[in-house]
């Protein structure tokens, strides 16, 4: 094979991955700046009516969490609302945090699970538990380890229930640090955050966050909660929206005055631990949302690829280098505009060089967790915290 062709064949990759890039960042990737800026201008459509609400909080030995961020979830600015704690079998001073508070909060309650009971989801029977403990038929979900970023949280998630809906989904953000281990989480939430919210509100919703999400009490029992996912640990939120989210029934919500911050794991070994977790669900996810998902770490793959062959083959060829470079400087200055735009949204931090290697390295750590990763993982049991 000529050089030439090959330099056709690169080439022809390039645009192509290119394209499909393009079409990623300023389609699905934008949907959180442009909703926010309609919410903005006042085009977008909520409901003025604010029905009881109850928030659900599942906690494991969490008593310090709970102690720090639980009164910044029973002083939100709403006016009927309930908080449950499911006690699901700590060991810790939960249970005595809870009765403290409990004289100060009367809209706080709790339910327990014994230490004993032994089934394969913890997080589910949690769920499930508190679902049932739940009086009204909005259920809003964070996690032990969240808070609300602002007082509004409740009020702003609750906006988005009309009729049809019976899903919204939030953006559920973690607290950015100093270091590598901090920024490379905070790139990773944000960027999955715009894929999900984007597609949902492109119509094709694959996939919520437990720390900060909505559904109706209703749709639960109707979909008969869990009954199909059981057999799997995790999942207790993602699994939920990609079985049963449609474009009719589910909203996002993505201003930052619906935001949760949680605390980031400070280890890479925790934060690897905590993503083969999240990803022991792909597997059984929709194939079309298994497709879309796949395109876009397929394509950025073949992207960076195509441009480092095309420098090394093409050094002596300024045609060649120029279309390379280009394209490479395009897509960056792109991505990098959008991703730092939607962080400014949600009043984070900007994301400066690091965007090239995080962008590099995230789909090849997802790439050996969802192959070679897969053989340990049969291994491992997954708990939650």
């Amino acid at each position: 094979m000529s050089v030439s062709i090959i330099y056709y064949i690169l080439l022809a990759i390039l645009i192509l991955s290119l394209v499909v890039q393009l079409g990623f960042y300023f389609i699905p990737y934008t949907a959180i700046l442009r909703r926010t800026r309609k919410i903005k201008k006042g085009n977008v459509a909520h409901t003025v009516e604010q029905p009881p609400v109850s928030v659900i909080i599942c906690a494991r030995n969490e008593g310090d969490n709970l102690q720090r961020f639980l009164p910044l979830v029973l002083e939100q600015d709403y006016a009927d609302y309930e908080v449950i704690i499911v006690n699901d079998g700590s060991c810790d001073d939960t249970d005595d945090i809870i009765k403290e508070l409990q004289k100060v909060y009367h809209n706080l309650y709790i339910t327990n699970i014994p230490q004993e009971t032994r089934i394969i989801s913890h997080k589910k029977l949690a769920i499930t538990v508190g679902v049932k403990a739940a009086k009204n038929e909005i259920l809003l979900f964070t996690d032990a380890d969240c808070r609300p970023l602002t007082s509004n949280w409740i009020k702003t998630m609750v906006r988005n229930f009309d009729n049809q809906t019976e899903f919204v989904l939030g953006h559920g953000n973690y607290y950015r640090e100093k270091g590598f281990i901090s920024s490379l989480i905070s790139y990773d939430t944000l960027t999955i955050a715009m894929q999900y919210m984007g597609f949902a509100l492109l119509g094709y919703p694959y996939m919520g966050v437990g720390r900060n999400m909505a559904y109706r009490k209703s749709t639960f029992f109707r979909l008969k909660g869990f009954a199909g996912f059981l057999h799997i640990a995790s999942g207790d939120d993602d699994l939920l929206i990609n079985a049963f989210g449609k474009k009719h029934n589910t909203r996002i919500e993505p201003s930052c005055e619906a935001e949760t911050l949680s605390l980031p794991q400070n280890t890479f070994h925790d934060w690897y631990y905590q993503k083969l977790r999240h990803l022991s669900t792909v597997d059984v996810y929709k194939s079309g949302s298994k497709m879309w998902i796949g395109l876009e770490p397929l394509s950025r793959g073949l992207f960076y690829l195509t441009t480092l062959l095309l420098v090394i083959l093409g050094y002596n060829n300024p045609i060649i280098l120029a279309i390379a470079l280009g394209s490479f400087l395009l897509r960056f200055l792109i991505q990098f505009s959008i991703i730092n735009l939607t962080a400014k949204t949600y009043k984070d931090k900007r994301f400066g060089l690091s965007i090239i290697l995080f962008d590099i390295i995230l789909p090849l750590i997802t790439l050996y967790i969802l192959t070679i990763g897969k053989i340990f993982r049969r291994k491992t049991k997954f708990i939650w915290k």
